[in-house]
């Protein structure tokens, strides 16, 4: 049976007992917009992808700013420079204290995936859909790291990095595949399920009478808003720092 996403109701709707085109609040789905047709092959136009964009536009419009703000650098910092440097210096140490001082040049990267993956966690609070809590998204983010582990393990350990998948006996060779591929999918469905639960129990919370949700949904978006979507920010690119440092052979 095929699943059209453009039907009125959704599955998720459907399992969580709402009916999402009626009801008001925060909707769980992820609504298509457009979809061209460019060389036979359908290309969707969903409320992830527009709100994505947004939000790399939002980061790139404040990563203009602050390198406008801190283009005459000073020794002595004031000012946004005094907080720009605390933001790049707290990243800075979270990459060395995880990967150690040798591989800190990785802090550009992950800094940009730590604000992206944050960002996106916190839409909530402006009734946007979540991006992260589309498994299209971080299932994209996480091929990123599953990328760069191997391409890092080819790299410092060539013919080792091979023999691994052979030991501690060659049979095992099977069961350590499968294991490399887990990787991904449990990266992509943590972050993802995370999000996405929070997002159907707000949608739950919103669906009831007013009178009974009063005050509620302020308490319960710090929570799974901003406490749970920081956490979850962490908790990826820490596991994602882990498992590229475990690939480096040294």
């Amino acid at each position: 049976m095929r699943l059209d996403l453009l039907e009125t109701h959704s599955l998720i709707g459907n399992l969580v007992g709402l009916d999402t085109s009626v009801t008001p609040g925060i909707d769980v789905d992820v609504k298509v917009y457009k979809v061209f047709n460019i060389f036979g092959i359908e290309v969707w136009l969903t409320q992830t992808v527009v709100t994505t964009w947004i939000i790399m536009g939002a980061l790139t419009l404040i990563a203009l700013i602050c390198r406008l703000k801190l283009k005459n650098y000073k020794e002595k910092p004031e000012g946004s420079q005094n907080f720009v440097e605390l933001v790049i210096e707290t990243m800075d140490s979270f990459v060395r204290s995880t990967m150690g001082d040798k591989h800190a040049y990785f802090g550009n990267w992950f800094f940009g995936v730590f604000c992206l993956i944050l960002v996106s966690n916190l839409c909530g609070l402006l009734a946007f859909r979540s991006p992260t809590a589309d498994l299209c998204t971080t299932f994209a983010i996480t091929m990123t790291t599953f990328t760069l582990i191997h391409f890092m393990g080819i790299k410092t350990g060539k013919g080792s990095y091979f023999k691994g998948y052979l030991e501690p006996i060659p049979i095992m060779l099977p069961m350590n595949i499968i294991s490399e591929l887990a990787t991904p999918i449990s990266l992509s469905f943590r972050l993802f399920g995370n999000i996405l639960g929070g997002s159907v129990i707000m949608a739950m919370v919103y669906s009831l009478p007013r009178i009974l949700n009063f005050g509620i949904p302020a308490v319960l978006h710090i929570y799974f808003d901003v406490f749970a979507g920081c956490i979850q920010t962490v908790i990826f690119v820490m596991l994602s720092m882990t498992f590229i440092k475990d690939k480096i052979a040294e």
